[in-house]
């Protein structure tokens, strides 16, 4: 099962849970006044009262095994998010470093003299213009050298890197483990018997 549809699936059983949780609770609370005000209430409303906490404890149980595995199921999605966040960091921080290496040496050629595409002048006079602008003084005072080398573009070969939703990876990756199975809240209070 994937992490989304394991966590809408629990998500749903917590809900249901809570909201029984709460209901038994407040019949809790409405049985332990009525026993208050009744004469002989504790031992009258005995079975009901033990009936109600067992069925309460069961709910209770059940919605805290649910939430557990929901909380491990997040520290996964988050892991997963993250470790594909981190790498597509990573990349962007190598591609920044490479772009910086190419600017330096199309500055470097240009400063020699060498003929560089018009491409790569631009992004060098993008990246920093005062860098372009020693880069061309520099070969102009190189200008009287009669062999100028010429190069090919350092940015030809590219190609545009498209990524991963980190958001969708951890979506879509296996939980860990199946989850505690699934039982409705009706099926969880026909479990619940007092012995008599």
């Amino acid at each position: 099962m994937k992490i989304s549809e394991a966590r809408q699936t629990y998500s749903s059983q917590i809900k249901n849970y809570y909201a029984k949780e709460k209901e038994l609770s407040d019949q809790r609370v409405a049985l332990e006044r009525k026993m208050r005000t009744t004469v002989d209430g504790q031992k009258v409303f005995e079975k009901e009262a033990a009936t109600l906490e067992l069925a309460y404890t069961a709910i209770s149980e059940k919605r805290q095994e649910y939430q557990d595995y929901m909380d491990m199921l997040q520290e996964q999605w988050a892991s997963v998010a993250n470790l594909v966040s981190s790498e597509q960091q990573g990349d962007a921080m190598a591609d920044a470093a490479n772009e910086q290496g190419k600017i330096i040496e199309v500055a470097r050629r240009i400063m020699r003299g060498d003929r560089v595409p018009a491409y790569d002048e631009k992004k060098l006079m993008e990246f920093d213009w005062k860098l372009y602008s020693m880069a061309k003084s520099a070969a102009a005072m190189l200008e009287l050298q009669k062999k100028r080398k010429e190069h090919k573009s350092l940015w030809e070969d590219e190609e545009e890197k498209t990524y991963d939703d980190p958001v969708e990876v951890a979506d879509n990756t296996e939980a860990f483990a199946s989850g505690p199975e699934v039982v409705d809240v009706e099926a969880t209070l026909e479990s619940v018997e007092v012995e008599e």
